[in-house]
């Protein structure tokens, strides 16, 4: 009975983990097969204003998980894999899912209707700040201490980026213009999805 409970056990260990990395692996799956078509895949997927205005809204959404280049994917990625190390644990995977798609909502409709001159983006850094921001305001409950390091290195950078510009290294690293506005419209995305859930909390617990 031991036996079968501690196996039962490492069972449920493993499908929780593998639970926890959901969101995260479908993102890094999306982006990799986009990227192993190249060029094509990301003409045809990129956030494009003139396509968009022809009718091919999926770029809206497509856009953000396209890549310039390998090394832009892999720093993308990588900064994927921090983030879900650091605040991953902070919200169910239907959770992160609102959080996913409010910011790149944020991100998309930032460009539409505030950047009429950026005519192509791609990448999934804008999503990143969305992600990051939100789980760290979580985190505010249960780690309150880390969780304001994180929100006040996400805020920092954001500032130094509408301030200063991309951080030293990043568009020589990416292989382009970094559009550090797709940054910030994630992360405020990601903070309208962080006070819809803070505040569902807060009722649910009133009552």
């Amino acid at each position: 009975m031991g036996l079968t409970n501690r196996r039962q056990s490492n069972l449920s260990g493993r499908l929780n983990r593998l639970a926890y990395w959901q969101i995260a692996l479908a993102l890094i799956l999306v982006s990799v097969v986009i990227a192993a078509f190249g060029e094509a895949g990301r003409e045809a997927l990129k956030y494009d204003r003139l396509a968009i205005l022809d009718g091919e809204y999926w770029r809206l959404i497509t856009g953000h998980f396209a890549h310039l280049s390998n090394s832009h994917l892999l720093l993308n990625l990588a900064g994927l894999v921090l983030s879900w190390l650091l605040v991953g644990r902070n919200y169910s995977s239907s959770e992160w899912l609102v959080v996913l798609l409010l910011s790149i909502v944020a991100i998309s409709s930032g460009f539409w209707f505030l950047e009429e001159n950026l005519l192509w983006y791609v990448g999934l850094s804008g999503v990143l700040h969305g992600l990051m921001i939100a789980g760290a305001i979580q985190g505010l409950k249960s780690l309150p201490a880390e969780s304001s390091v994180i929100c006040l290195l996400v805020v920092g950078k954001l500032v130094y980026e509408q301030f200063v510009g991309p951080l030293p290294g990043s568009e020589s690293v990416s292989g382009g213009a970094v559009v550090v506005d797709a940054h910030l419209y994630g992360a405020v995305g990601g903070a309208v999805a962080a006070g819809i859930f803070w505040h569902r909390a807060r009722a649910s617990t009133a009552i």
